[in-house]
């Protein structure tokens, strides 16, 4: 990536301001215009600047201070000791020449480092008295910080009152709260259920979670926790290792000990870094790289810390895979719920894996903040779930008289006038009957986690939909071998692909029968729950809302939801219909079969499967207490392999992990 030098006091402080603003994004609003690694490109430059002309540095500098600022709402307390932050490194070369700068200050040749996952969530500090937890602050300006103490209470990893009895009177320590990514998708799933903006990444999610001022709100986003340090001067122990050890002896969570390596030599750290970063993809958290810390406390403080950042620690930060592209047009994508979403149509570029031809711009403000305009060069990336995102626009190869970009005032649809209501972010178009909410529909009902119809993808159903041979989602079940020879490129193999699909679907689970509704606020979680609780679909439909307020998990406006849903009487009618058609949802098994070969067993699915599609053999798997991550690893068991397998399948036999035909499989279930 290419950045315009500094060559006049005038950039410099035009780039003091312009970094001002990306911290405001980044730590007070959680919702970042750039990547982290765009960030640190600026700030490299502004520090190469500084150094150069240390008379001209600003006191409001980035670089002199940590920009997190006090949110409204919280009261503010000070840290017992001040928390720092980490200087970033991206290189080899870059780790070799902090490990020349430890030598140096410690005169000493071999010094062993504590290496560490760098956790990509938000900085906390616990302060225990006389073993009792008294209050968790945010890492604020490094001095002092929010006071969330009721929303960290709802952590249930963190204990109140620590074990064991051997910790100072004045007990601080130092966590990183973050967000699971399966908790993450859970939330974004949610959220765009009910209109509102996703989060741009689990670090996002975990720090706006954090600010909310409802600990009953927080509760709900299943935050965690993982604890690394002590305020400094405070450890009982001599070495990193050893307090890590000792939080863990005070009934604190750490990183379990592969996620922990001791090292001398930079050849074993970069082994470190490496293995961790071919098992990032399989972790059920997000991070960004590792931290290496000087072992042996003593030695840290006689290092000590150079403004904001401690000269003891720097974290090596994996560089995010980036390309540049141009945009060709922006156009504007009708949701199932009528939220219209601008989309980047972009010139198609290889990234991660797969080639990427469009990227979701979520909404007007979005475009607006980032100043994203039709015809720019941007930088896309993939996000923590494999999303592609436009994280900065190339400005400078702009061409000049381009327009902002504004959403529609009419749906491209069904032009029908957009409704933006004031307090949201959605624009929605408010026409129930419009083609565009037809075919979005149509596609959530038949998609994986819902219906799971193989071989309707988005274009088939914009056919079905355009044709008219689908203007309710139960004419699905009602389609002939003569309407779908009317979809263009369908041959006889894929009318029946696609019709055996269909009649497949018929026997969904209850739960995935309930996603496919599309009931306002309803995501996999509640629907497994109401699947659970109510056992069959007569008496989902019955249920009150008082009686679905007693299932844990259901809130109020999820309640209302689901009566008002089942009120309706198209959508009686619709699953009246679904129903007479021949669809009969499964009622969930009472309870998981004990003591199964799977229990405890990480699977990985690779190919198409004959007698299952994977959402099927997901939950046979979890049914008999194992569990299925994307990613092969040392740390999978099996990989079930079904017809043309991808890189998976290689992947296991290079790690020599158990690989498991169809049959095999199910002889084993």
């Amino acid at each position: 990536m290419s950045l315009s030098k500094i060559t006049s006091h005038q950039d410099y402080i035009a780039l003091v301001n312009e970094l001002i603003e990306h911290d405001k994004h980044y730590y007070d609003e959680a919702k970042p215009v750039i990547s982290d690694f765009a960030y640190d490109l600026k700030l490299r430059q502004l520090i190469e600047y500084e150094k150069a002309h240390p008379e001209y540095i600003l006191p409001n500098s980035p670089s002199q201070r940590i920009s997190e600022s006090a949110t409204e709402g919280f009261h503010q307390k000070e840290h017992l000791t001040p928390m720092m932050s980490l200087a970033n490194t991206y290189s080899e070369g870059e780790i070799e020449d902090f490990i020349k700068r430890v030598h140096k200050g410690l005169e000493k040749k071999q010094v062993p480092f504590c290496c560490e996952l760098k956790m990509d969530g938000t900085a906390i500090s616990l302060l225990y008295r006389s073993g009792k937890l008294v209050h968790a602050l945010t890492r604020g300006n490094g001095k002092v910080g929010d006071d969330v103490t009721a929303n960290i209470k709802t952590i249930k990893s963190i204990p109140l009152e620590l074990s064991g009895k051997e910790f100072p009177d004045l007990f601080e320590v130092r966590g990183e709260v973050f967000m699971s990514l399966a908790v993450f998708r859970a939330i974004n799933e949610q959220r765009e259920i009910e209109g509102l903006e996703p989060f741009a990444n689990p670090r996002n999610a975990a720090a706006g979670s954090l600010k909310l001022l409802d600990s009953r709100e927080v509760a709900k986003r299943k935050l965690n926790i993982t604890c690394y340090a002590m305020g400094e001067g405070q450890s009982l122990e001599k070495t990193q290792h050893g307090t890590l050890q000792f939080l863990k002896k005070m009934g604190l969570p750490i990183a379990k000990p592969p996620y922990i390596a001791r090292c001398e030599r930079i050849e074993e750290i970069m082994h470190f870094a490496e293995r961790i970063h071919e098992e990032r993809e399989s972790l059920p958290f997000e991070i960004d790289g590792i931290v290496i810390k000087v072992d042996d406390l003593k030695a840290q403080q006689m290092l000590g810390a150079t403004g904001k950042t401690p000269r003891f620690a720097v974290a090596y930060k994996y560089a995010p895979e980036q390309v540049f592209t141009q945009i060709l047009d922006i156009t504007v994508q009708v949701g199932r719920s009528g939220v219209l979403t601008p989309v980047a149509e972009l010139e198609p570029v290889f990234l991660a894996g797969s080639t990427i031809a469009r990227a979701t711009l979520h909404n007007q403000d979005e475009v607006t903040r980032k100043d994203i305009r039709k015809g720019d060069w941007v930088a896309i990336e993939k996000g923590g779930d494999v999303i592609p995102k436009v994280v900065m626009v190339d400005v400078a190869k702009r061409e000049p008289h381009t327009k902002p970009w504004k959403m529609p005032s009419v749906c491209p649809a069904c032009h029908t006038a957009v409704v933006h209501k004031e307090g949201e972010v959605a624009v929605r178009c408010p026409n129930p009957r419009c083609a565009g909410q037809r075919v979005r529909r149509l596609q959530y009902f038949a998609s994986k986690h819902a219906m799971d119809i193989e071989h309707m993808g988005e274009r088939v159903v914009e056919q079905l939909v355009d044709k008219g041979l689908v203007t309710r989602i139960s004419d699905v079940y009602l389609l002939t071998e003569k309407e779908l020879s009317l979809l263009e490129g369908f041959k006889e193999k894929s009318i029946h692909n696609l019709l055996e699909s269909i009649e497949k679907s018929r026997n969904c689970p209850l739960s995935r029968f309930i996603m496919a509704l599309g009931i306002k606020y309803v995501g996999t979680e509640t629907a497994d729950l109401l699947a659970e609780q109510a056992h069959d679909l007569d008496t989902l439909m019955q249920m009150t809302e008082e009686e679905l307020l007693n299932i844990e998990g259901i809130g109020e406006k999820t309640a209302q939801a689901i009566v008002d849903h089942f009120r309706d009487p198209e959508h009686r009618e619709e699953v009246e219909l679904l129903i007479k058609h021949g669809v009969a949802p499964q009622k969930p098994k009472k309870q998981k079969i004990l003591g199964h070969a799977f229990a405890g067993k990480t699977f990985v699915l690779t190919g198409a499967l004959q007698n299952f599609s994977r959402d099927e053999a997901a939950h046979l798997i979890k049914e008999r207490g194992g569990k299925t991550t994307g990613s092969v690893s040392k740390k999978t068991d099996f990989v079930l392999v079904g017809e043309d397998p991808g890189s998976k399948y290689e992947k296991a036999k290079e790690l020599g992990v158990d690989i498991l035909s169809e049959g095999q499989f199910q002889k084993m279930l």
